[in-house]
C-alpha cells in the first residue's frame, strides 16, 4: 500500500502502511471457515496452520505456542487477566496475588492492571530512571511469594526506550531458585509487549527468557485486526492461562471465534520479511534518524531528544529503537507544531495513538520527571521502511518554514 507523495508519513510507530508483498499474500488466502470439513475450510486451515508454524519458527516457539487475537491490546489483556482466571479456581482470595509492572507501558496493560485492582489484585507499578530504564533494584525488592506475573514491555512506543529483558528474566529465574528449590513453582511468569520491538530487535523467545509475548500485525507492515499472544506450555501442565473469550474452543482453547485467515496469513508474511530484513533496515533507519537528529539542530538548536543526550550511543548500543525521536521543542507548543506540520503535509504525533484523540499528558514522559511545560512543548517523530532521505530533507524544509514564520 503506497503512501501518497504529496504527503510525508513520520508515524510509523502508531501503524505501518501493509507492504504489497504482505496484501499479495492476504489476497490469496482464501475465504473458507477453518471450522468446516469442505475443502474450503481445509484450505483455509491449512493456511492458518502454515501461518502458525512460520511465526513459531521466528521467535523460537513451538506450534501450540502462538495463540491469535483480535489484536495485541486482547492479547495483553489475555495474558494478565488469563492468569488471574486461571487461579481463581485455586485460590479464595485474588488480594495474595500480586503483578509487577512498570509507570510507563503501554495503555492496554495499564488499564487493565487498574482494573484488576478494583478485583483486589495487588499490582506494583516500577518506577523508571530518566531515560526510561526500569528500577531492576526495585524490581528485586517487589518480588515475594505471591508474585504470579513481570510485565514489562520490551520497547517503548512514545520514547522508543529498549528494556534489559535478559536481566530481568535473570532476576525472575533467581528469586525462583532461591525460593522454589523444593517445590517448582511456574510463577512468577514474564511477559513482554513487543509490538514496537520486532522490526527491529532479536525477539526469540527463549534467548529472552519469557514466559508470554505480545506481537502486533499492524507494527510491522500487516493488517490491523490482528494480534499474537506467545504462550508458553509449562509441560506437562497445558497453559497457565484461562480464556477471556469463550465459544467454540478455537486457539487451543484460549480465543474462541472464527480466525482471521486473511489477516493471519498477512500477519505471517509480515513477521517473515521483518525477520529478513531487520538488520539491514536497523542500519538504514538508524543512519536516517542520527541525520534527521543533526540537522534539525542547525535550525532549532534549542531542540532536545527527551530521553537521551547521545542519540548514536543509545542506538548502536541497544538502549534505544533506531526509529523513534521524541524531541522538546523549547517555546512552542507541540499541538499548534502538530497541526502545522499536517497542513504542510507531514504527518507526526505527541505521543501515544491510543491517547492522540485525548488532552491528557503522556504518561510516558511524566515517568520520566518531565515537566508539564516540557511534555506539552514534545513531539514523537518515527521512521519507517518508505521512509527516505528526501523525504527527510522535505521535511526539514518545511520545518524550517514553519519556525521562520513563528
Amino acid at each position: 500500500m503506497k503512501i501518497s507523495r504529496d504527503k510525508i508519513y513520520l508515524d510509523y510507530a502508531a501503524t505501518t502502511p501493509i507492504d504489497k508483498e504482505v496484501k499479495k499474500t492476504m489476497e490469496q488466502s482464501g475465504f473458507g471457515n477453518p471450522g468446516s470439513l469442505h475443502s474450503f475450510g481445509q484450505e483455509a486451515l491449512a493456511t492458518v496452520d502454515e501461518s502458525r508454524e512460520k511465526i513459531a519458527k521466528a521467535i523460537g516457539a513451538d506450534f501450540r505456542e502462538i495463540i491469535f487475537t483480535g489484536s495485541a491490546t486482547e492479547a495483553n489483556n489475555l495474558a494478565l487477566r488469563g492468569i488471574i482466571k486461571n487461579l481463581k479456581s485455586q485460590i479464595s482470595n485474588l488480594k495474595s496475588l500480586r503483578i509487577i509492572t512498570s509507570i510507563i507501558e503501554h495503555k492496554s496493560i495499564l488499564e487493565t492492571c487498574r482494573d484488576l485492582e478494583k478485583e483486589g489484585v495487588e499490582i506494583i507499578y516500577l518506577p523508571v530512571n530518566k531515560q526510561g530504564i526500569v528500577d531492576l533494584k526495585k524490581l528485586e525488592e517487589s518480588l515475594n511469594e505471591r508474585t504470579i506475573l513481570v510485565s514489562i514491555i520490551y520497547a517503548n512506543n512514545e520514547i522508543g526506550i529498549i528494556q534489559p529483558l535478559f536481566e530481568i528474566s535473570k532476576i525472575i529465574d533467581n528469586f525462583k531458585k532461591r525460593n522454589f528449590q523444593k517445590n517448582p513453582n511456574y510463577y512468577p511468569l514474564f511477559h513482554t509487549d513487543a509490538v514496537q520491538a520486532f522490526q527491529f530487535l532479536n525477539c526469540n523467545v527463549n534467548n529472552l527468557g519469557i514466559d508470554l509475548m505480545t506481537l502486533s500485525a499492524h507494527k510491522i507492515y500487516g493488517p490491523k485486526g490482528i494480534g499474537i499472544l506467545y504462550a508458553r506450555a509449562p509441560y506437562p501442565k497445558p497453559y497457565t492461562l484461562n480464556p477471556i473469550i469463550t465459544g467454540g474452543g478455537h486457539e487451543f482453547g484460549l480465543r474462541s471465534g472464527t480466525e482471521n485467515v486473511p489477516a493471519i496469513s498477512g500477519f505471517a508474511k509480515a513477521i517473515e520479511l521483518a525477520d529478513k530484513n531487520r538488520e539491514k533496515e536497523f542500519k538504514r533507519i538508524a543512519e536516517l534518524s542520527a541525520y534527521f537528529w543533526k540537522e534539525l539542530k542547525k535550525i532549532y538548536p534549542k531542540a532536545e531528544i527527551n530521553n537521551s543526550n547521545d542519540l548514536k550511543f543509545m542506538i548502536y548500543n541497544l538502549r534505544k529503537l533506531p526509529n523513534i525521536l521524541n524531541i522538546y521543542f523549547p517555546n512552542q507548543n507541540s499541538q499548534d507544531l502538530l497541526m502545522k506540520l499536517d497542513l504542510n503535509g507531514v504527518a507526526i504525533s505527541a505521543g501515544s495513538a491510543c491517547s492522540g484523540r485525548t488532552a491528557k499528558t503522556s504518561h510516558i514522559l511524566k515517568a520520566l520527571g518531565l515537566p508539564e511545560k516540557k511534555i506539552k512543548s514534545s513531539l514523537r517523530f518515527s521512521f519507517g521502511k518508505f521512509t527516505n532521505k528526501k523525504e527527510i530533507d522535505k521535511s526539514l524544509r518545511i520545518i524550517k518554514m514553519i519556525f521562520c514564520h513563528n
